[in-house]
């Protein structure tokens, strides 16, 4: 995995550059950059400089509590812990058979979650550099400047997220962890009244979700060297997959593909994921490495979310959608995409693809039936995989005889993606910051490419093994008393 930009010889004797915090993204984390005498770039690194360790404190806790326990990781994308620890503990009390009304509610509350949160990724955070241009001035460079120059798109945006999150409301109970997913199925039916509700804009949200999908489609097209070019570094792509191999973000098997479109595996079951991806750690970050096993560290690494998605499927089972992914694949020519500022035309055409899947299942008479639960012969572990708006999301518990958790591994989207965000970055070091004076334009590009990939930071915060923890004491001054590393099990 090491490439020549991501370990520098002699590194206090460079320049160091640092781009702290990150912008426009979820949670917190730096980049820092190394340049010799000449401005030439030596080393690039994304660091993760935020520690959370839900794997730890989640242990000794009763297992019922821990879907609502582990949404508290984030609280942009709560919906997915949610709905990933509640299908690993369906697993817990046996629940083989979810009912169709318990599945057809966490569904919707899944689909509503990832409608809201590509909306806001892509018109608050991510469209003010595709709008304005990468340099253009940070004072415009965002979600205001958007308001102003393109009232109609942010207004959208704005409607577009709001929808998303009052479907999460209703199946939830609230628009931020909520509590509507337990073991074995869901806690609160949807009501007839309250679907009516959720009918209503349905119309307007699909034309605005594929009026997104035209825009970002017309920017390609018009800046396609330019952004097909920008920080490309060829990976593997992972994701679920229905067991037909169409497009499915709540449940499925797992398939990768290599960077050339090869199948790597396929149809492999989320229980068995332990023998496909394996984890790295590195001493400079709190984030977690994955490979897959069969490749190695150094070459296994991949790429997970919307761009992956789209993809890895065979198709779309939504007719909006799948026609607005036979366009992205044509303009590629048959072959995988690797873009990063793909990720936001990917992004799109899953938002509409939710939106199309909203209307299903408001439309299905098991929504607002009353069987709402199962349970069976217990299990002492439970595995659950959902595709969360940023990729792939597994969860991992073991539970006691006393129904205590005993073991926790999150393997989260970012997770995922970290490898592939600290390969684009230096990809675009070497572009665009190679010998130049940085400005913070130039910067920008940095973060332009780290923002593709829609980061969840928050989530992804959470060490394996001996992870080095600096504590420093200082005086009301602010001067350093004393510093102390823990890098092992003790201080």
């Amino acid at each position: 995995m090491p490439t020549s930009l991501d370990t520098a010889p002699n590194p206090e004797t460079l320049r160091r550059i640092v781009i702290e915090p990150v912008s426009r993204v979820e949670g917190h984390g730096k980049v820092t950059i190394l340049l010799d005498a000449e401005r030439k770039v030596q080393q690039v690194r994304l660091h993760i400089v935020e520690f959370r360790g839900f794997e730890r404190f989640i242990q000794g806790r009763p297992f019922w509590e821990v879907p609502v326990m582990v949404q508290r990781l984030c609280g942009i994308c709560p919906v997915s812990h949610h709905l990933a620890a509640s299908k690993a503990m369906d697993q817990i009390v046996g629940a083989t058979r979810v009912p169709a009304t318990a599945t057809a509610i966490r569904r919707l509350m899944h689909y509503g979650q990832i409608l809201q949160s590509h909306a806001l990724h892509f018109f608050h955070l991510a469209s003010p550099d595709l709008l304005f241009g990468f340099d253009s001035d940070p004072a415009k460079r965002n979600v205001v400047g958007v308001l102003a120059a393109h009232p109609d798109l942010a207004r959208h945006g704005i409607l577009l997220r709001k929808f998303g999150q009052e479907i999460i409301r209703i199946t939830a109970g609230k628009r931020v962890h909520g509590t509507g997913s337990i073991p074995g199925g869901v806690n609160k039916r949807v009501t007839p009244a309250e679907r009516d509700e959720l009918r209503a804009p349905l119309a307007d949200v699909v034309a605005w979700a594929e009026a997104g999908v035209r825009l970002v489609a017309d920017l390609f097209a018009a800046n396609r060297a330019l952004y097909e070019g920008f920080g490309t570094v060829r990976s593997s792509l992972l994701s679920l997959v229905a067991p037909d191999g169409a497009l499915d973000l709540y449940d499925g098997v797992l398939r990768a593909r290599d960077a050339d479109g090869g199948i790597l595996f396929d149809g492999v079951r989320c229980a068995d994921y332990g023998a496909r991806i394996h984890e790295n750690v590195r001493s400079w970050s709190y984030m977690k490495f994955p490979f897959f096993a069969e490749l190695g560290p150094e070459r296994g690494w991949y790429k997970v979310g919307p761009l992956a998605r789209i993809q890895n499927c065979d198709s779309i089972g939504t007719p909006r959608a799948e026609a607005a992914r036979q366009e992205f694949l044509a303009r590629t020519l048959g072959t995988i995409q690797h873009a990063p500022l793909a990720y936001h035309w990917a992004r799109m055409i899953e938002l509409l693809h939710a939106a199309e899947v909203i209307e299903r299942l408001l439309a299905d008479p098991a929504l607002v039936g009353d069987e709402l639960t199962a349970t069976g012969a217990r299990a002492t572990t439970g595995i659950g995989v959902i595709e969360a708006p940023r990729g792939t999301l597994i969860h991992h518990y073991e539970v006691d005889a006393d129904d205590l958790v005993t073991m926790c591994n999150l393997i989260v989207s970012t997770t995922h993606n970290n490898t592939a965000m600290n390969e684009a970055i230096r990809q675009v070091a070497r572009q665009y910051l190679d010998g130049r004076e940085p400005t913070e334009g130039l910067l920008n590009h940095i973060e332009v490419a780290i923002r593709a990939f829609d980061p969840c930071l928050s989530c992804a915060t959470h060490a394996l093994g001996k992870m080095p923890l600096a504590v420093e004491i200082v005086d009301a001054a602010g001067a350093l008393v004393t510093r102390l590393v823990r890098d092992g099990e003790s201080l």
